[in-house]
């Protein structure tokens, strides 16, 4: 194939993004080079035939520009710990765009809503402003007001791909909150009020669009929300979760006092508080962009719930 003679397609990143990613690439006969701190492959990826690992210290410039040696298209898909955005991730992303700019290429960036603050309900598409209410998210809009100064230079084609709240195969914390309880028969656990509209994004679906946008020339410069159905409620989605377990729903609810004593002892739990306001009003992501420039329907609910119940069931967690 065209694309597996001379492109080279490193991903930063090895989880469920990451993975995602990767299986895309795959599928359309690509080159892969996978990027991690230990350079082996990872429960979100297995160990595929022909994909390589390399290991690398992303907070170091030359380590992220010798792992991405010969890239023709870059993926930022790695993050630091939750509670570790505001001192590593802006520099962990500097060096990856650097080593993007210094290759010659094209640089595909994952990222999240954070920017657009709280929309109030409102329907969330790209022409909203940034409008940040947390510290995580000014720390994104910094590291994205970067990334956009950087293409308007002229040193490096950036495009980045947006998405609501994930869940799919591998990604842990939806796992160890919604999916292994409900394979389980034990309850899951949303957040803060279950009943009103939120999308979420498949990750196989973030995965796809991300590989689409690094196709067309077109795309860089923007930024686009990758497909998303419509918004569904928590207790709906978690419901769907332990019909394709085949257990009898048992749904709880995480509230504010709850996170908050969580918080004294988990630094993740305490991180979450800020962003309680995507969780008490509707949160609703258009994606109806990118749908009508390339095509690309999401994946229904259903379906991506079984196939992630599935990946979940085919990886229990070790007793």
């Amino acid at each position: 194939m065209n694309g597996q003679t001379h492109e080279l397609h490193v991903v930063f990143g090895t989880g469920a993004m990451g993975a995602a990613i990767m299986h895309e690439l795959i599928t359309r006969g690509k080159r892969v080079r996978m990027v991690n701190r230990s350079g082996k492959p990872a429960l979100a990826t297995g160990s595929p035939a022909g994909v390589e690992f390399r290991a690398a210290d992303v907070f170091n410039a030359e380590s992220a520009l010798s792992a991405a040696e010969g890239a023709t298209h870059i993926y930022q898909a790695a993050q630091p710990e939750y509670h570790e955005w505001a001192e590593k991730f802006p520099p962990m992303q500097r060096n990856i765009l650097s080593a993007a700019a210094a290759l010659d290429a094209r640089l595909i960036v994952v990222e999240n809503l954070y920017m657009y603050g709280d929309p109030n309900g409102q329907p969330i598409r790209e022409d909203l402003p940034y409008r940040p209410v947390a510290k995580k998210g000014v720390v994104r809009t910094q590291m994205t007001d970067e990334l956009w100064q950087a293409h308007a230079k002229g040193s490096v084609r950036v495009v980045t791909g947006r998405g609501a709240d994930f869940y799919g195969p591998g990604y842990m914390i939806m796992g160890e909150q919604v999916f292994y309880p409900a394979l389980a028969g034990k309850q899951a656990n949303g957040l803060f009020q279950l009943d009103i509209p939120h999308s979420f994004t498949y990750t196989v679906d973030f995965g796809k669009a991300l590989v689409i946008l690094g196709e067309h020339e077109s795309a860089f410069g923007q930024a686009w929300h990758v497909p998303t159905p419509e918004p569904i409620t928590q207790r709906d989605l978690i419901s769907l979760a332990f019909e394709a377990a085949g257990t009898t729903p048992k749904i709880g609810a995480i509230n504010m006092l709850m996170m908050r004593i969580g918080g004294l002892f988990m630094p993740g739990a305490r991180e979450t508080l800020e962003m309680a306001y995507e969780f008490d009003k509707p949160f609703v992501l258009d994606s109806s962009r990118f749908t009508q420039k390339f095509g690309m329907q999401p994946t229904p609910y259903r379906d991506a719930i079984r196939a992630t119940v599935e990946w979940f069931r085919a990886y229990p967690l070790e007793k």
